[in-house]
């Protein structure tokens, strides 16, 4: 496939981690873009790599939702969980530069407007009091002087002991 562009990438991981289960929509994928990257790319940009990662047949539309094809799929399953998005994103370029075309498909044509009009409604819910199920969770803050007992050196271990007493 060429050219080969970062959106293109962007896209085909945002619609891996929002089309799991089911086909997803357009904010959907713009929440998805949003907690890989923390932006959500160029409407103008989003639509041209929707044109073209489905007239390779990469991307199929399905009961109004979007999800991957089997190629595509296949291709997400080569990455590797402890990966960067940076790495992923390079990876999944380079992947889809040495795609080729199978066969004839259907060139989905999403309009910049319903792009944006998914990407307001995404910053609407993020900003709502609802709960977000795409944020990842806030991790506590921990204080360092409370580690657990295992982790304490042998000297503080014994100082711990001295003061029980």
């Amino acid at each position: 496939m060429y050219p080969v562009h970062d959106a293109d990438a962007i896209l085909l991981l945002s619609l891996s981690l929002a089309a799991k289960r089911r086909p997803a929509d357009l904010v959907e994928i713009c929440a998805a873009a949003d907690l890989l990257q923390g932006v959500i790319p160029n409407p103008a940009k989003v639509s041209d790599s929707f044109a073209r990662l489905s007239a390779y047949g990469l991307i199929q539309e399905v009961n109004g939702g979007y999800t991957l094809n089997a190629d595509a799929q296949q291709m997400m399953e080569g990455m590797r969980k402890r990966d960067t998005i940076e790495q992923r994103i390079h990876m999944l370029k380079e992947l889809l530069a040495e795609y080729h075309l199978q066969g004839e498909h259907v060139t989905l044509q999403v309009s910049d407007e319903a792009l944006s009009a998914a990407t307001l409604a995404h910053r609407a819910a993020k900003n709502s009091i609802a709960k977000n199920m795409l944020v990842p969770k806030p991790k506590p803050v921990e204080d360092p002087r409370k580690r657990p007992a295992k982790y304490q050196s042998f000297s503080a271990k014994r100082a711990a002991a001295r003061r029980k007493d």
